[in-house]
């Protein structure tokens, strides 16, 4: 007799069942036991007596399910996915086995199919590992740039973002402002402050916003460089793009923490604002660098001073364009026509390019050899255009514009027919719902009425 493979169940059968035929377990206790009926045990002890034990064993182990599938359905069902569909998951490449060929099978079964003939790999199997990057060896070298989202002031005040810029040697944090949304305009305020602490770094390194990097391989203006890509060059300070997330961990690590450690130091300090929470800051970023800041490898700061006056700045730091200039001497910048004041230098402007300056805080200068012009702002409908192509970290800044302008504008008054057609009531008669009782002209007329027949009889 050869070897026979039981389950666990089926040995517990045995053994209990043998306890009964040596008399030391009822029936009762043994389908207590095994979580069967009397009925069941009685046709088990009788298998048992008659057969012996290897007929407790399930008949069904060994052979194949009733619902097996044969190897030639199998076969050819990988050689359909091979051909047509290699890159199609189990659930899909499913479903169009059955409705493009008729052929049935369960989306599990598929996948283990597949991951057996080497097609489909497993969540687990496609992760990927990244090459941890050594931190730069000196402060200042490279500087790590991101905005994070997030409720700050939890429901105390609005959602809003943080500018972070950590030190990628030291793990310092170097600056961190509140602002509505990721810009150009918000980064050129945070820039400024921080050239003004601490002077240009190497380089700073950011994700791939439309702030630092055009996503349009064929752009036409900026010579294929954003407005804050452009400042930087002219401070000599390099923007770099990292390519993944992981890259820029060091700025992503943080702001897992500050989510969790500012905005706690944010409801102690009872602050709903952002105004008052970038007052706190500066006393928030001391103490988090004291705490997790590390040494260099290298003790030199790269940090170049700014041999700039503030003015030179601020023109550097600012949306810069070159609009053409019409017969009438006027141009369109940002849905607005804008009109030169007629003088002996913009009289010979007409055909020709002036330079605009867009500050952050709302003033525009228009330049004409580094001469500034006055002109005059011809208003349109300040609207976000219909598909309107909008960042995903400017959208709720978007929204708030949006939401502000709608509330701005009244609701449009419906017109009757009577007024659409130019209806004017002249007054000579009496409408129909007109009460002719109490009216006063109609008595009065009752009245002389009456008075001329009474002189009359």
């Amino acid at each position: 007799m050869g070897l026979i493979v039981m389950s666990e169940r089926d040995l517990q059968r045995i053994e209990v069942l043998s306890k009964i035929v040596e008399g030391r377990m009822t029936i009762v206790a043994a389908s207590s036991v095994l979580a069967i009926s009397t009925r069941q045990v009685r046709r088990l002890l009788d298998v048992f007596e008659r057969d012996g034990a290897a007929a407790i064993r399930h008949k069904a182990r060994g052979r194949p399910s009733n619902n097996w599938i044969r190897d030639g359905v199998r076969d050819y069902v990988i050689a359909l996915v091979r051909e047509r569909y290699f890159d199609f998951g189990p659930s899909l490449a499913s479903e169009k086995l059955q409705d493009l060929h008729g052929v049935t099978v369960s989306r599990e079964t598929l996948r283990k199919w597949m991951s057996e003939a080497g097609i489909w790999l497993s969540r687990k199997q496609r992760k990927t590992f990244h090459q941890p990057r050594l931190r730069r060896e000196a402060f200042g070298e490279l500087v790590q740039i991101d905005g994070s989202e997030h409720r700050w002031f939890e429901d105390r005040g609005p959602m809003c973002t943080l500018l972070v810029f950590i030190d990628d040697a030291t793990g310092k944090l170097l600056q961190l402002r509140f602002v509505r949304s990721e810009s150009a305009f918000t980064y050129f305020e945070a820039v400024e402050d921080y050239l003004q602490e601490h002077g240009c770094p190497v380089a700073f390194y950011s994700d791939k916003h439309s702030v630092f990097r055009v996503a349009k391989k064929d752009a036409v203006n900026g010579q294929g460089m954003t407005q804050f890509g452009r400042a930087l060059s002219e401070l000599n300070i390099e923007i770099l793009c990292a390519n993944s997330s992981q890259a820029k961990g060091r700025v992503e690590r943080a702001n897992r923490t500050l989510q969790d450690r500012l905005v706690k130091e944010l409801r102690l300090a009872g602050i709903s604002d952002m105004e008052s929470g970038n007052a706190f800051l500066p006393s928030f970023i001391t103490q988090h660098n004291q705490r997790f800041a590390r040494t260099p490898f290298r003790p030199d700061n790269l940090h170049r001073p700014l041999n700039m006056a503030p003015d030179r700045l601020r023109d550097i730091l600012c949306k810069r364009e070159q609009c053409y200039v019409g017969s009438q001497l006027s141009f369109s910048f940002e849905r607005r026509k804008v009109m030169l004041a007629e003088t002996e230098v913009s009289r010979g402007l007409a055909g020709k390019y002036v330079e605009t300056y867009a500050y952050a805080d709302g003033r525009l200068d228009v330049r004409w050899k580094g001469h500034s012009l006055p002109y005059a702002v011809f208003d349109k409908d300040q609207r976000v255009t219909h598909t309107a192509v909008t960042d995903n970290k400017r959208l709720g800044d978007v929204l708030e514009f949006i939401r502000e302008r709608q509330d701005q504008m009244r609701p449009p008054k419906v017109k009757t027919n009577s007024e659409k057609l130019g209806y004017k009531p002249r007054g000579t008669k009496p409408g129909r719902r007109t009460d002719f009782m109490n009216d006063p002209e109609v008595i009065a007329r009752r009245q002389r009425a009456s008075a001329r027949i009474e002189a009359a009889e």
